[in-house]
């Protein structure tokens, strides 16, 4: 099957594309087809530095896990990172090449990224047996379509079929499926071959008129109806709601591990990165994590972390303006747990220069670790082991600020005063025998009774995620119909849904 492939496409953001592709990959590989994944263009602030040191999407770093193989660079070519609502810094190949306008960078920019984008889906396709693609948004986006390079505009160059996944749960979805079809030109359409409804809830006998209309109004059939499932939203990329805490504490399903449990108040900064640290956390039996962006919130957590940001100076002033930055001093001054990663480590400082980020100049942090910051113009991604707390430590590093740490006892490549730590290492959470380690310190200073479960694996609850989501594909899909897509392309003679494109 060499050089098949497939374009999951969606009727809006947050269809569920993410995960039919992870889907679509973990099934594959079970059946023995050497598969990959690929997104050309991801406009997200969760990140994730692969083992050659590029940044790509959290959410390609999943679906190639699900997949069985390493992440690159190819499987996510171009990543948008916003920066405010109307620029975004430009990653290419997993190095950022600059900071653009939305208007420049669909204004021109978009054009000259087609061409290397393709150069790695080609270079997929040469090495694996299929590759299946995620887009973004909608297909049907007629205000892009002319610099598009991560839906029609690559599944026409490349000859991919498509397959347009609609979130029934959210209503409309018939409407969905011919108005994405309807209004696409004529060589676009050739394309689409068919629909995947998603979070369905009830008798399925009673959608399949609704299905046998629209194959009469379309001539496109449709390919499955996925159940609605609890906590399958994982690493996908943006937005709370598709964090991986919610599925994990769900499929969790042994008791606290000992009378007490413990309140983790996760500070919900502006441009928040990387939110998916907090995941291992809320894996824990008897750890309950949630958002939040007022001070009285805090009062009753037994940890509360200021996470990563793309904005590090404005998480502070909006820290200021709410009463949090008051809140967490006082934290500090009592004893009681916080935690900074990376952009939150470097608001727990005393000062941070920033020509880069938000070209503030100095300013103020809030005094609470001994850490001076300041913003290089050269990324740092990396991925660093270590040790803390007695375990060892797996992490990975995205962030332009530089920290000379001035005192404090060692953590991690930051410091910890008292029972205040800050780091700019993400994901060190996930390495079971620090998290447990850390969760007991924080207890302790909490005085809280409780203890960790002795063998919460972070790694195989990811797995059993993943599993679930190809059981999906396997269970409520026509897998025999997917997979002579993915080997032969969009069937012939697909007829043209008016009136086309305007």
């Amino acid at each position: 099957m060499r050089g098949g492939g497939l374009l999951v496409a969606g009727t809006t953001s947050d269809a569920g594309k993410s995960v039919v592709t992870a889907g679509i990959c973990r099934w594959l590989v079970r059946q023995g087809v050497k598969v990959a994944p690929f997104k050309g263009q991801n406009m997200s602030l969760n990140s994730f530095v692969t083992r050659e040191g590029a940044e790509i999407g959290r959410a390609q770093a999943m679906q190639a896990q699900a997949a069985r193989v390493e992440p690159t660079a190819l499987m996510n070519p171009v990543l948008l990172k916003p920066g405010s609502d109307r620029s975004s810094q430009v990653v290419l190949m997993g190095k950022p090449v600059g900071e653009l306008s939305a208007r420049g960078y669909h204004g021109g920019r978009q054009k000259e990224l087609f061409e290397p984008v393709m150069a790695c889906l080609e270079e997929l396709r040469g090495t694996y047996d299929a590759v299946i693609c995620e887009g973004a948004g909608s297909p049907a986006e007629i205000n892009l379509r002319r610099t598009d390079i991560v839906n029609m505009g690559i599944a026409r160059a490349a000859r991919l079929p498509v397959l347009v996944v609609g979130d029934i749960d959210r209503g409309g979805v018939f409407a969905q499926f011919f108005g994405t079809t309807a209004l696409l030109g004529p060589e676009d359409q050739e394309l689409i071959a068919g629909y995947l409804v998603n979070k369905f809830r009830g008798d399925v006998t009673l959608l399949e008129p609704g299905l046998d209309m629209l194959l009469g109004l379309t001539g496109r059939r449709t390919f499955g109806v996925l159940p609605y499932a609890h906590g399958l939203g994982i690493d996908e990329e943006d937005g709370l709601r598709v964090s991986l805490r919610g599925a994990v504490r769900e499929s969790v399903v042994a008791p606290p591990a000992s009378e007490d449990v413990l309140r983790v108040a996760v500070c919900a900064v502006p441009l928040m990165s990387n939110f998916t640290d907090v995941d291992a956390l809320a894996a824990e039996p008897g750890v309950v994590v949630r958002f939040v962006d007022r001070a009285e919130e805090l009062v009753d957590a037994d940890l509360v972390v200021v996470p990563g940001t793309r904005g590090t100076v404005k998480a502070l002033a909006w820290l200021r303006e709410r009463g949090l930055a008051d809140a967490l001093a006082r934290r500090a001054a009592e004893g009681r747990p916080v935690l900074g990663i990376c952009g939150g480590f470097q608001a727990l400082g005393e000062r941070i220069e920033d020509e880069v980020e938000s070209k503030a100049g100095t300013v103020d942090a809030l005094g609470l670790l001994p850490v001076r910051v300041r913003f290089a113009p050269e990324k740092t991604l990396a991925r660093p082991v270590g040790e803390a707390l007695g375990e060892r430590v797996e992490g990975y590093e995205i962030h332009h600020g530089v920290a000379d740490v001035l005192g404090g006892d060692p953590f991690l490549d930051g410091c910890r005063v008292g029972a205040v730590w800050g780091t700019h290492w993400h994901g060190s959470l996930e390495s079971d025998g620090f998290r447990r380690a850390f969760l007991r310190e924080v207890a302790a200073a909490a005085g809280r009774r409780f203890v960790p479960a002795p063998d919460t694996s972070f790694g195989a609850l990811r797995e059993e995620q993943l599993d679930r989501l190809g059981d999906l594909i396997e269970e409520h899909a026509d897998t025999d119909a997917l997979l002579r897509l993915i080997e032969n392309g969009a069937p012939a003679g697909l007829p043209f849904v008016p009136p086309g494109a305007p």
